[in-house]
C-alpha cells in the first residue's frame, strides 16, 4: 500500500501551533508560579539585605528610558523604606561608552542613595548572567530583585534554579503603549531561558569571588 505523502504546509502549521502552545505554556507557568512573590507595594516586601537591580539602558532615542526609571524609582523606594541595606547593580559594561551599572549608581545617588552601599557588576550581560554571577561571584543567597513586572517571573525562576531565595519589587507597571514591544520580546526570552538552562549555558566569571558585606549577603 502506497504511503500518503505528507503535506508540507500542514506539517509547518502543526509545528508552529506546537511551538506556540509550548510558548504559551512556559509563559503561563513561569508567571503563575511566582505571582505571590512579586510585590507592587514596598510595605509588603520582606526586608532583605540586598536589592538586586537588573540593568537596562538609561537613554533610548535621546530621552531617558522609561524601564530604567521604573527600576531606579523602585530601588530608591526600597532604600527609603528600609527594606534593603545594600544594592547589587548588575548590567552591561562591555564598551567604554556604555555602562549600565554606573548609570544606575549615578541615578540612585541623584535620588539620595549613598554610593557606598552599592556594588557594581559590569558583566551582567543577560538576566541569566546577573543571577549566576550574583550567587557565584558575589555570594548572594537572599535578595529582592528589582525590575519591570514582566521581567520578574523569569528572574525569579532563574534565582530559584541557582540557589538564591528571592522576592521581587516593581513599584509601578508601565502601560502597554510604552512597554508592549518589550513585553512581547520577554515571552520569547522566557523560552530562551529554559533552553539556556537545559543546555547549561554559563556566564563569564572573571577573577575570584567579590563577597558582599557579611551583614547583607545572606539576607
Amino acid at each position: 500500500m502506497q504511503r500518503k505523502k505528507k503535506n508540507p504546509l500542514k506539517s509547518a502549521i502543526a509545528a508552529l501551533l506546537l511551538l506556540l502552545a509550548g510558548l504559551a505554556g512556559i509563559n503561563a507557568w513561569m508567571t503563575l508560579r511566582c505571582a505571590d512573590r512579586v510585590h507592587y507595594d514596598a510595605a509588603a516586601v520582606p526586608p532583605s539585605g540586598v536589592g538586586l537591580v537588573l540593568g537596562t539602558s538609561r537613554m533610548v532615542g535621546g530621552r531617558e528610558n522609561a524601564h530604567f526609571r521604573v527600576r531606579i524609582d523602585a530601588a530608591a523606594e526600597l532604600y527609603r523604606t528600609g527594606k534593603v541595606r545594600h544594592f547589587l547593580l548588575s548590567g552591561d559594561n562591555q564598551r567604554a561608552d556604555y555602562n549600565e551599572p554606573r548609570d544606575m549608581q549615578d541615578a540612585l545617588v541623584e535620588m539620595g542613595v549613598p554610593a557606598d552601599i552599592m556594588t557594581l557588576d559590569a558583566l551582567g550581560l543577560r538576566t541569566l548572567d546577573s543571577i549566576i554571577r550574583a550567587r557565584r561571584k558575589f555570594g548572594l543567597t537572599d535578595c529582592v530583585i528589582i525590575s519591570d513586572d514582566f521581567h520578574l517571573p523569569r528572574a525569579l525562576w532563574l534565582a530559584d534554579r541557582h540557589g538564591i531565595r528571592a522576592t521581587a519589587f516593581v513599584g509601578r507597571r508601565l502601560p502597554w503603549s510604552i512597554s508592549g514591544k518589550t513585553r512581547v520580546r520577554e515571552w520569547l526570552a522566557r523560552l530562551g531561558a529554559v533552553v539556556d538552562e537545559v543546555s547549561g549555558s554559563e556566564p563569564p566569571i572573571e577573577g575570584g569571588p567579590v563577597p558582599l558585606p557579611p551583614a547583607v549577603a545572606g539576607g
